[in-house]
Parts: C-alpha cells; sequence; structure tokens
C-alpha cells in the first residue's frame, strides 16, 4: 500500500512539473529591456518569431546608428530587431538581431527561463555574446 501512495505521489509531481514546463512559445508577448526600459514585443511570423520594439523611453526616436544611411530616419518604435527567428530547442529561437545602439546584426538567440523572463543573446562569431534577461510587461 505505501509503495502504491509512493507512486502515485511520484507521478502527480512529474505531472505538475510538465504543467508548468517552459516552452519556447512562452517568449510570446511584451518585454522590458532592464537596461533601457525599452519593450520589446516577440511576436509569430510565419513559422518562426519575429521581435519590434513597441516603447521606447531611452530618448533614441530614430535608427541614426544604422550604417544605410536612407534607413537613419527610421522610428525606433515599431523597428524590427529580431527576424527570422527559427525554433531550435524546447526553450529557444535562433535568428538575426539587429542592435540599435550600434546599427550591427547579430546571430541572436531568445532563450524562455520562466513565464516571466527571456534571455536575449546576441553574438559574434559565436564567441563573443552578450544576454541580457527581460521581464515580462504582459
Amino acid at each position: 500500500m505505501r509503495t502504491m501512495t509512493l507512486v502515485a505521489a511520484g507521478a502527480a509531481m512529474a505531472l505538475a512539473a510538465v504543467a508548468y514546463a517552459q516552452t519556447a512559445e512562452d517568449a510570446l508577448g511584451v518585454w522590458e529591456n532592464p537596461a533601457n526600459k525599452s519593450h520589446t514585443e516577440f511576436y509569430k511570423c510565419g513559422d518562426g518569431v519575429c521581435g519590434k520594439i513597441v516603447k521606447a523611453v531611452d530618448g533614441q526616436k530614430t535608427d541614426d546608428k544604422n550604417p544605410d544611411p536612407s534607413k537613419r530616419s527610421r522610428p525606433i518604435v515599431g523597428l524590427v530587431i529580431m527576424q527570422g527567428a527559427k525554433k531550435t530547442g524546447p526553450t529557444t529561437w535562433q535568428g538575426q538581431l539587429y542592435n540599435r545602439a550600434d546599427g550591427k546584426t547579430y546571430s541572436g538567440t531568445l532563450t524562455v527561463k520562466s513565464k516571466n523572463a527571456v534571455d536575449l543573446s546576441g553574438c559574434v562569431a559565436a564567441v563573443f555574446c552578450s544576454t541580457t534577461t527581460f521581464a515580462r510587461v504582459k
């Protein structure tokens, strides 16, 4: 009888863990960048995920760091910063990541850490990487 109770308890715990497990789709929504308090929305685009800035409070109004002079007048709000991201694991997306601070595009990874936290990493040559943890806004 005791063995039956332990097996049932173990099964219940396993089911609870599955119910709360994170998935790559948990990345969808609006997230705040702690470095500049901007908000980025990650959303489905085609069979992948894209990200765009939906709120900027740091004073940068246009994409003035873009190396292409014809794009320097683009507004920051609405700027797509992640595109072509494909699901590469149970909690990750990989694609191109545009950094509005330097106008460069990097290899990017969006990783779900929890329902309320995602890591956004940009890498040069897959060796030099920078990761920022974003907090869910909605």
